[in-house]
């Protein structure tokens, strides 16, 4: 019994809480009543992924359904794992403790680029073959996968039977229902697999078949067994009427995010054209004021958490915003809870918002200008003006805080170090502009702490065809920036450019990097999101082993009309739009936001002529 082989270790280990369940919320049922199992893996550590919304969800969502079994599965920190290889524990489901090879699903939500090995060492650590190849006919052990990693699957399509593309609350349960079926006929594998490909939103990467020029370049992609020549993603059309939990699985030991969380949108109108998200998320849709509050009310009361955050890639948008927080902070402050919110955008930012974020934010306010300069900034299409930034300083600092912090990215399409020292120059604006208000804080200086990440471009955006800046030009900039700091007013951090490099050939990459990323995994990677455990010098061993050169994926323009791995997936945006974007950005003019005018991105073709915003 594996129960008993787990509780002799944990003492052993730090924060063994993360590996035995029984949490409050966690759903337990009769296995001889189960149909069908599904192992939710979130390749990252328990304190990770147990903060990860689309998990709650999913978890809740599937468990709902009396004959299927949703369980959690995490990756074990290395002392753990090292403990159960000793003690030949395999990888298993925190419900039930048994292994994932018990399981009919495993399941894996792609959030992050350098998460990639750690699903491979995951499925080593259950037993189950790393190679899809290798899985044999038996229709048990389905490894699928989504999240927004899967806009581009073909770095990891030689390890998946599937991928699912876009929003899963229906489509998970559509290819469950089928594999019941199946599983009743006694189908094997690929029988399942070749009428799972005909659900829209599910891609089955062994009909595919990528050919190559002799630069490198796609030159064909032939499908085969009948699977859509395009395969387009799932989204939730009534958004506010969507599945949503009552109650999360409440750890015991402290996670990264240790609080209730809402989603109250989904999708962005703005259009930064660096952004992966504000695209693939599309189309833009917002839950109801008294949606929003009800399942603030549900979760605070059944998981006795005393702090909720809003969930979305811009809350500021919610066209009720200013409503909605009335509401919420006479709910949450009546009850003494906590409201958390994300970052703010400068262009919608007033006296009254402030005065409602006083009441639930006492730290430093984070803006976003992301570039130095206008130009570089309407290059990106931020549509924020200095003016507005200045302008939202000035009502927080006359507001009663002192303490700013300012997000940038470096190595921006068009990019000049005119633009870099321009970050320190409006910094030291604001620095400038709270000594020139009379009525600030007494007795406090200001704190401005400009915090830069290097630019990745990612599939499904206008940059996609950018290149990214060379490691040597990244330190360059970063030294430049820094000696143009002129005050310890201002504060420099920056992201390590070497994990920035090995996401973008992630990210741009295609099959040719399976066998990398599997050299990388022999070699010892893991965790590469983790500095402690980032092995650099390895992964670049690896593509030298296996004959694939990193800066043709990284530091080399794309060509408009080039054939691009992921350009088979449908995210509703097309490749038109996203070219006349990349032109449009070269002449640094900007494109309005979807409430002030449709740009034509494609959505409303899939949406009944219509937009969500």
């Amino acid at each position: 019994m594996l129960k008993e082989k787990i509780e002799k270790i944990l003492l052993s280990v730090q924060k063994p809480s993360r590996y035995i369940g029984g949490e409050v919320g966690s759903v337990i049922k009769d296995k001889s009543k189960i149909d069908v199992r599904f192992a939710f893996c979130f390749p990252d550590t328990y304190d990770i992924g147990m903060s990860h919304l689309g998990m709650k969800i999913l978890y809740s969502l599937i468990n709902e359904r009396e004959n299927y079994w949703c369980e959690r599965v995490f990756a074990p920190a290395e002392d753990f794992e090292q403990l159960m290889r000793d003690n030949n524990i395999p990888l298993y489901g925190l419900e039930s403790l048994d292994p994932l090879t018990e399981f009919d699903f495993i399941g894996f939500t792609m959030q992050y680029e350098l998460s990639y090995t750690n699903v491979l060492n995951m499925l080593d650590l259950a037993g189950i073959p790393v190679y899809a190849r290798d899985r044999g006919d038996s229709l048990n052990n389905i490894v699928c996968a989504g999240g927004p990693c899967v806009c581009n699957p073909e770095p990891l399509a030689d390890f998946f039977d599937l991928f699912i593309l876009g929003e899963g609350e229906e489509v998970n349960l559509e290819l469950m229902d089928l594999y019941l079926e199946h599983k009743k006929k006694g189908s094997n594998r690929y029988e399942f697999l070749k009428e799972a490909s005909q659900i829209q939103g599910i891609y089955v990467p062994m009909f595919y078949n990528f050919e190559y020029n002799e630069d490198g370049t796609i030159s064909s992609l032939t499908v085969s067994e009948g699977a859509p020549e395009t395969v387009k993603k799932r989204i939730i059309k009534d958004f506010d009427k969507v599945y949503y939990p009552d109650n999360f699985v409440v750890p015991f030991t402290e996670i990264v995010h240790d609080r209730a969380s809402v989603e109250v949108l989904r999708g962005c109108i703005r259009g930064c054209r660096f952004c992966q998200a504000g695209f693939i998320y599309r189309p833009f849709r917002e839950k109801s004021t008294d949606t929003i509050c009800a399942q603030t009310k549900a979760l605070c009361e059944n998981t006795g958490y005393d702090e909720v955050s809003l969930a979305s890639l811009s809350t500021s948008d919610h066209s009720e915003i200013n409503n909605m927080l009335s509401k919420l902070i006479d709910y949450t402050e009546s009850e003494r809870i906590n409201l958390s919110l994300p970052s703010l955008r400068v262009d919608n930012f007033s006296e009254e918002l402030l005065e409602k974020i006083k009441k639930v934010r006492k730290s430093g306010l984070t803006f976003a200008p992301e570039a130095g300069t206008q130009r570089l900034r309407d290059v990106i299409n931020k549509n924020v003006s200095e003016e507005e930034l200045m302008n939202t300083c000035r009502i927080s600092f006359e507001g009663g805080y002192s303490s700013v912090k300012l997000y940038f990215m470096m190595g921006l399409p068009t990019e000049t170090d005119e633009d870099i020292v321009g970050m320190a120059e409006l910094a030291q604006r604001v620095v400038d502009l709270y000594y020139s208000i009379e009525n600030r804080p007494k007795g406090r200086g200001v704190q401005v702490s400009i915090s830069t990440a290097t630019f990745v471009p990612k599939p499904f955006t206008p940059f996609q065809f950018e290149p990214q800046d060379t490691r040597a030009e990244i330190e360059r900039k970063q030294k430049l920036l820094v000696d143009s700091v002129k005050t310890k007013k201002i504060k420099v951090s920056w992201h390590d450019p070497d994990v920035s490099i090995l996401e973008a050939v992630l990210a741009k990459g295609d099959r040719r990097l399976c066998d990398v990323i599997y050299t990388a995994w022999k070699k010892g990677c893991k965790f590469d999101s983790w500095s402690e455990y980032y092995k650099f010098d390895k992964w670049m061993e690896a593509f030298e082993e296996c004959g694939v050169a990193p800066e043709f994926y990284a530091n080399r323009k794309i060509g408009y009309d080039e054939i691009l791995p992921w350009d088979h997936l449908d995210y509703y945006i097309s490749k038109e739009f996203f070219v006349r974007e990349n032109k449009t950005a070269h002449n640094a003019v900007t494109t309005p936001h979807c409430r002030n005018k449709c740009s034509a991105c494609g959505v409303t073709k899939h949406t009944g002529g219509k937009c969500f915003a």
